[in-house]
């Protein structure tokens, strides 16, 4: 399992990501403090480290002298948004900048992109007795194959490594139809409805009034 270091002294936001990323099938470590960052990297190999500039302790920037060597990928998540702050986190070796306030679907993109790159993706993702080979576009429930359409599998992608996270119509549509959404959602529904009918998933891929479809009660 890819094992993630979340650096942020925001307890609340640490949650949220761990929540988030844990979903998705990523085991995640967090810390408050940067000093307690370096010592944890020291006694744990981790395959991505998410991290905060303004720590207690030590700084990001300092963290990221110390992580460079060892050729971990990083992605910095913080509240500085100036040019000049991204800029300093590339150069000093960072492979992605996001700043807060972020969408968690855009952070759980960002870190499949950089894991892409390090050829350190899963393969497979698992929702009870479904699962998904990603880069054989093979689906399977109780190991039986299930046909999907490509646009049914773009979605079940998306809800299982969102599980537990309400997705918003425009994101569902933007990322599975690469267009720009519009409010009509009748497209959406159905290929949600068919995706319900052929995984069984009446009672676990549910509405979210004014807002989406949420993928729940399955692990």
């Amino acid at each position: 399992m890819i094992k993630v270091l979340i650096v942020d002294d925001e307890k609340a936001i640490c949650d949220l990501i761990d929540l988030n990323l844990s979903s998705a099938g990523y085991h995640c470590s967090t810390v408050q403090d940067g000093l307690e960052a370096i010592d944890k990297i020291e006694k744990e190999n981790f395959d991505l480290i998410l991290l905060d500039i303004m720590l207690p302790g030590a700084d990001g920037y300092d963290i990221m002298e110390y992580i460079r060597p060892l050729g971990v990928p990083v992605i910095f998540i913080t509240a500085k948004h100036e040019v000049k702050d991204r800029v300093k986190g590339l150069k000093l070796g960072a492979d992605d900048y996001l700043v807060k306030p972020f969408d968690v679907v855009e952070l759980v993109a960002r870190v499949e992109a950089v894991l892409r790159r390090y050829n350190k993706t899963e393969q497979q993702l698992t929702a009870g007795d479904v699962v998904v080979d990603v880069d054989a576009h093979r689906v399977t429930k109780a190991g039986r194959a299930v046909e999907l359409t490509n646009k049914e599998f773009g979605l079940l992608v998306l809800f299982m490594k969102n599980k537990n996270v309400a997705l918003f119509r425009e994101t569902l549509y933007e990322k599975v139809w690469e267009d720009e959404y519009f409010g009509d959602s009748r497209t959406l529904d159905l290929h949600v409805q068919r995706l319900r009918k052929k995984l069984g998933w009446d009672h676990n891929l549910v509405a979210v009034y004014k807002v989406g479809y949420r993928l729940e009660g399955i692990e």
